[in-house]
């Protein structure tokens, strides 16, 4: 278990070193657009779609909260932590660099918008490793669940 908590802890540091030198780029006033994706600086006040905005300073401390509530249940459901202890490295390190950012920038550091099509929202590096993560989880959920039907 020592081993697996080392590896997640690996990750989560990674993750957020490498959202926090890309945010950077765009902080120091990089931009780039093409016809389907632009790359450009947005400060998010809210979550995804700028949701929750009006919370403003509370919304950081609910975020630290949830990432707390996701350890204590990491550390509770062990054997959910040992399947996906990759995947909640990459959450923990994900989240921890989005949150690190509203304490600093006053908000989420954006930049990927997006726009061929169809407006989305503007997102991050740390926001696709979220979803990424998520994904990871219900895959291990549904390939586990396949090895017990057979």
């Amino acid at each position: 278990m020592a081993k697996k908590i080392v590896i997640s802890v690996l990750f989560a540091v990674i993750i957020f070193a490498l959202d926090q030198v890309i945010k950077s780029l765009f902080l120091g006033g990089f931009t780039w657009h093409s016809e389907a994706l632009s790359l450009y600086l947005v400060i998010n006040r809210g979550v995804a779609f700028s949701m929750f905005a009006f919370l403003g300073e509370w919304l950081k401390y609910i975020q630290v909260a949830l990432v707390l509530v996701l350890l204590a249940f990491a550390y509770r459901e062990k054997r959910f932590f040992l399947k996906n202890y990759i995947a909640v490295g990459i959450i923990f390190g994900a989240g921890c660099g989005n949150i690190y950012d509203r304490f600093v920038e006053g908000g989420v550091v954006d930049y990927i918008a997006w726009h061929y099509g169809f407006e989305f929202a503007v997102f991050n590096f740390a926001d696709v490793m979220i979803n990424f993560s998520v994904f990871l989880i219900i895959l291990m959920m549904i390939l586990d669940r396949k090895e017990k039907t057979y």
